[in-house]
């Protein structure tokens, strides 16, 4: 029997004419683009449809348009088999929402105030990101503590084997660029980011994010979803409410959450949203697993043939 893990993208993955073609052949994703409107009071369906980049690339804009996607096409398809679910930082929200832990309004709100408070404390506190390719997590989290004395600076995604992304102060991070370099990485390129995402330098964003998530109903999950704080299942809801405000100022564990959702008996992975970095990052972890992407109505399409 396949177990189905749903996958939800995160920043990175938005496109401008992302969900474009779903509002215009479907009475279901066009309704919830109109409401995402209305919630927000922005348009932003016409900056998914239409741009401009500038705009779409705006964290306070990417986060949400990214999750609206993602929940446009779940409720679009007719029928759900997913056993379990996970998200890439902002995509843990929309697994949340998916695995009825939040409604989409409450989820849509708490996007919108995170993008808007994660652009802000990267306005206030400057920051930066830098991929590492070809270290083990261990030596690089060793570096970091080493590339300290010169700033902030600590691994933030574990995103598949020997690709590891650092963040933190321009300092700290330009100290573990060169650090890495000596001990042999195959690849180290800074990000071009609005902030240091899940560093310490996101602290002001979690203070502000921990009140509102403490007023958010929230519910125990149907089915398991993977936090990327702890890499393991979690349902409750009091459990849920905290591990989103850690994960701010943590690492996000990718490549661990996926290794035990393989382990917890996932044998097919969905990415639903846009682009495919997801897939890719997956295939790298675990290559025997089938892994598929619904980003496009052309996909919902092929699914329901299938």
């Amino acid at each position: 029997m396949s177990n189905i893990a749903y996958i939800f993208p995160g920043q990175g993955s938005q496109y401008v004419g992302m969900g474009k073609d779903l509002a215009e052949k479907s009475a279901t994703a066009r309704n919830i683009f109109e409401q995402a409107n209305a919630i927000l009071g922005v348009p932003i369906s016409t900056i998914c449809f239409e741009g401009p980049e500038i705009d779409l690339r705006q964290t306070k804009n990417t986060q949400p348009a990214i999750f609206l996607h993602s929940m446009a096409l779940t409720m679009m398809m007719e029928q759900h088999d997913a056993q379990m679910a996970a998200g890439h930082s902002l995509g843990e929200y929309s697994a949340l929402v998916f695995a009825g832990a939040m409604t989409f309004e409450e989820g849509l709100k708490l996007v919108r105030l995170r993008g808007e408070l994660m652009q802000e404390a990267g306005e206030r506190h400057k920051g930066t990101m830098a991929a590492v390719v070809g270290l083990e997590p261990d030596i690089v989290d060793e570096l970091c503590i080493e590339a300290s004395s010169a700033g902030i600076v600590q691994s933030a995604n574990f995103n598949s084997p020997g690709q590891i992304v650092v963040s933190g102060s321009v300092e700290g991070v330009r100290k573990a660029m060169e650090l890495a370099k000596s001990k042999g990485a195959k690849l180290v390129k800074e990000l071009v980011v609005s902030g240091a995402f899940h560093s310490p330098l996101m602290q002001s964003a979690r203070e502000r994010l921990h009140t509102a998530l403490a007023a958010t109903p929230i519910q125990n999950a149907r089915i398991p979803v993977y936090a990327n704080v702890t890499a393991r299942q979690v349902q409750k809801a009091e459990e849920i409410r905290t591990l989103l405000e850690q994960q701010l100022t943590s690492a996000v564990r990718w490549d661990e959450s996926v290794r035990n959702m393989v382990a917890g008996g996932a044998t097919s992975f969905v990415e639903i949203g846009p682009g495919k970095v997801l897939q890719g990052l997956i295939k790298r972890i675990t290559p025997a697993v089938e892994v598929r992407g619904i980003d496009t109505y052309h996909d919902i399409e092929k699914m329901v043939a299938a």
